[in-house]
């Protein structure tokens, strides 16, 4: 199968383009207020490292704005910032005057079409770009009660009504995201969204939950929108560390064979033939392996049914056998080891396939 993406128009992200086929970038959002500046850094540093394409941060009020125009003067993101802002306009405002490459606005929130205008106004004079953020949680109360409570269409006309007045103010520099905790509402709006506008999308479950649930309703939700060709940005919104948004999101995109980066560990579930600590195993080449570029496919395998045999794609693998470990590179044996030995061995000549 083969994935065709939906055709969108191209906007510009700081010197970042999305839309029209470019790569879908991978965004999450920083967990640390701006105030704790130590954190912010060491939280950037992770998250490029990680392959985070754009970095969201809240700008919740005035004393925000000082400590983001310091982290904007040290050069602390290496990647496009979004400014996100809730309720108060003049934030955004402010934010694209500091110069952020994106300001993300909620139209329920933000103030009615006045204020939208003045944004989109400064978002052209600044060459910035915005994304229009609908969330099922707060839409305005008239389009809620227009659609006599139909989250989907009161989110779908909550989108176009701003994308309108985008457009009269000539700005077409902009994203849409329109979530939902719901996957099923979420999907629905996303598929209408794709078929009424030509507008980059942005993908996300929001409030998705904690790490596991998170996770799989993130998967679920964006697996299917992406298989269908729809979404030019995604976040995987989680109760955790920024870090393992982008983990999550790797994951998802590269499962579609949308985008790859870095390793692809596959391991056998365990089971009553498995007679080691497959996950301490597991555990030591992710911590080895979480911020590698390098495409690489390792297989990690709990006994000889799960073995070379069934990974031989597998670009290095180990498999358990009752008295030694099987390491093999292409479903070919290089060395067969004993199993007190095995960990440190499969160690050496993974990273020296990291090394080449």
């Amino acid at each position: 199968m083969i994935i065709k993406r939906k055709k969108t128009k191209v906007i510009t992200l700081g010197n970042l383009k999305i839309g029209g086929g470019n790569p879908i970038a991978v965004q999450s959002m920083l967990k640390s207020k701006l105030e704790e500046t130590g954190k912010i850094k060491e939280e950037v540093k992770k998250l490029v490292e990680s392959g985070c394409d754009v970095i969201r941060v809240a700008v919740p009020e005035k004393r925000s704005i000082g400590y983001l125009k310091s982290l904007i003067e040290e050069k602390v993101f290496p990647v496009p910032v979004v400014a996100d802002i809730q309720f108060d306009w003049s934030l955004a405002i402010d934010c694209l005057d500091l110069g952020v490459d994106c300001v993300r606005i909620n139209p329920g929130n933000i103030g009615g079409k006045d204020k939208l205008a003045k944004i989109a106004e400064k978002a052209r004079q600044k060459k910035a770009a915005l994304r229009i953020g609908v969330n099922s949680g707060s839409i305005d109360k008239e389009i809620f009660k227009r659609n006599k409570g139909n989250i989907v269409n009161s989110m779908v006309e909550s989108v176009i009504e701003c994308v309108k007045i985008f457009e009269d103010c000539e700005f077409y520099n902009f994203k849409i995201s329109a979530k939902a905790s719901s996957v099923l509402d979420t999907i629905n709006v996303y598929e209408i969204l794709s078929d009424k506008l030509c507008y980059p999308l942005h993908l996300g479950i929001t409030e998705a939950g904690p790490p596991f649930r998170g996770g799989i309703k993130s998967a679920v939700g964006l697996g299917i929108l992406l298989s269908r060709g729809i979404g030019d940005t995604i976040r995987v919104s989680l109760t955790g560390r920024a870090i393992d948004e982008v983990k999550a999101a790797y994951i998802i995109l590269g499962s579609l064979n949308l985008r790859k980066r870095g390793v692809d560990i596959i391991s056998c579930p365990t089971c009553g033939r498995t007679v080691v600590d497959l996950k301490k195993i597991v555990d030591m080449v992710e911590d080895l392996t979480y911020n590698v570029k390098k495409e690489l496919k390792v297989a990690i395998m709990g006994c000889i049914v799960n073995g070379p045999g069934e990974a031989r794609d597998a670009d290095i693998g180990i498999a358990m056998g009752k008295e030694k470990a099987a390491i093999f590179i292409k479903g070919k044996v290089i060395d067969r080891v004993d199993r007190d030995e095995m960990e440190k061995r499969f160690k050496e000549e993974l990273e020296r396939m990291l090394e080449d």
